[in-house]
C-alpha cells in the first residue's frame, strides 16, 4: 500500500487495450503493454492548475520503469475495466497527490514513445484540465516531488532542456498551449 493508502501500481495490472479508434479490444497486463514497442492501451493525462493559473507538475518516481525522475504533467495513468476515464483520472488524483478536481475533457490522441532499451508507451491518451484547492500530498511510491510554474516558465523550460520531460508532456503541452490555454486561463480568471 502506498503512503495514501491506495494501492500501489503493479506491473500485472490489466489494462485496456484498444483499437486506433479506442474500441476495447481487449486485456494485457501493464507489464507486457510497455515491452518493446509498446502496446496500444487506454490512458489518461490530467493537467491540473491553481487559482493563479499555474500549473501542478510533479517528478516521477525514481522507481518508476519508465522515464524515471522526468518531469511530467499532474497526474497520468490508466483507467480500469469497467471505469469511466474520468473517474479513473479523479481517482489517480487522489491516490498520487490527494487532491479532487472538477475535469474538462480536452482531446484524445494516439502516441508511441521508447525509453532507451527498457520499453515504451503506445497509449490512447485522453487529456484533461481541471482546477484543484489545497497542498498535494505526494504518493512517494509515484512521485519524487512537485512544484507549480506558470504555463509561460513551462514553454521555456522545454525549450530550453527538453530532455527533463516526460514525451507525452511535451506532445500535450503543445496542443494545449496551441488550442485550449486561453480558455482555461480564462476560467481561472472568471472563478
Amino acid at each position: 500500500m502506498s503512503a495514501l493508502g491506495a494501492p500501489e501500481n503493479n506491473p500485472t495490472d490489466q489494462l485496456i487495450l484498444v483499437d486506433r479508434e479506442d474500441r476495447h479490444t481487449g486485456h494485457l497486463s501493464k507489464e507486457e503493454c510497455h515491452r518493446g514497442d509498446g502496446v496500444r492501451h487506454r490512458a489518461f493525462s490530467v493537467f491540473l492548475f491553481n487559482a493563479r493559473g499555474e500549473l501542478l507538475l510533479q517528478q516521477r518516481s525514481a522507481a518508476k520503469p519508465l522515464w524515471p525522475l522526468y518531469w511530467s504533467n499532474s497526474c497520468c495513468s490508466h483507467p480500469r475495466s469497467g471505469e469511466t476515464v474520468e473517474a479513473a483520472a479523479r481517482r489517480r488524483l487522489h491516490e498520487e497527490l490527494a487532491l479532487g478536481a472538477e475535469l474538462e475533457f480536452l482531446y484524445k490522441f494516439e502516441y508511441q514513445a521508447r525509453y532507451l532499451d527498457v520499453g515504451a508507451e503506445h497509449e490512447l491518451c485522453w487529456v484533461y484540465a481541471g482546477f484543484g484547492a489545497g497542498t498535494p500530498a505526494a504518493n512517494a511510491a509515484e512521485i519524487a516531488a512537485w512544484r507549480y510554474v506558470t504555463p509561460e516558465a513551462l514553454s521555456a523550460e522545454i525549450s530550453a532542456d527538453p530532455q527533463r520531460f516526460t514525451p507525452w508532456l511535451k506532445l500535450e503541452w503543445a496542443q494545449i498551449t496551441r488550442r485550449h490555454l486561453a480558455g482555461i486561463l480564462g476560467r481561472t480568471a472568471s472563478g
